[in-house]
């Protein structure tokens, strides 16, 4: 597998290519992922690097019209969980032992920008950051994650 940046050209219909994370949640993505309306837009496999949008509706507000603070950190726990996932092999997952999420603007519904990336990987656990924009490029939250690694029995 040729570890190069891959953008929105790639074939989801045929996600073999990619690594394994990757490839599952092409193939099916979670619910809770389908809710905050992730799209895979670009990933770099050499830095461990992930951009993603996410089509926020309504169904993720609180009733003052702000994306709810949970949905927010979702939406970073995703970017922070993929970017780990680049470096996965088949049967492992990478469960988040802490985080830490800043707000620092409003979220409102529509397109968000996000990216994460692995600030440090090593044998049993990795360290994250993300961050997440608005369309115009004003920066909402930002996270810091631990993730660990843990192969799944057969």
């Amino acid at each position: 597998m040729a570890r190069a940046k891959i953008d929105t050209t790639y074939d989801k219909e045929n996600p073999n290519d990619y690594p394994p994370n990757i490839q599952a949640i092409l193939k099916r993505p979670s619910g809770a992922s389908a809710i905050l309306g992730l799209e895979l837009l670009e990933m770099d496999l050499e830095a461990g690097r992930i951009k993603a949008a996410f089509h926020a509706t309504e169904d993720i507000c609180n009733k003052w019209g702000g994306i709810h603070g949970g949905m927010v950190a979702a939406m970073l726990d995703d970017l922070n969980s993929i970017a780990v996932g680049l470096t996965l092999v088949w049967g492992q997952i990478s469960p988040t032992l802490e985080m830490k999420t800043s707000y620092i603007a409003a979220a409102r519904p529509g397109t968000l920008i996000g990216e994460g990336w692995i600030v440090k990987r090593g044998k049993s656990v990795a360290f994250t950051e993300a961050e997440l924009r608005d369309g115009e490029g004003t920066l909402l939250a930002t996270s810091s994650s631990t993730a660990s690694f843990v192969t799944l029995k057969k």
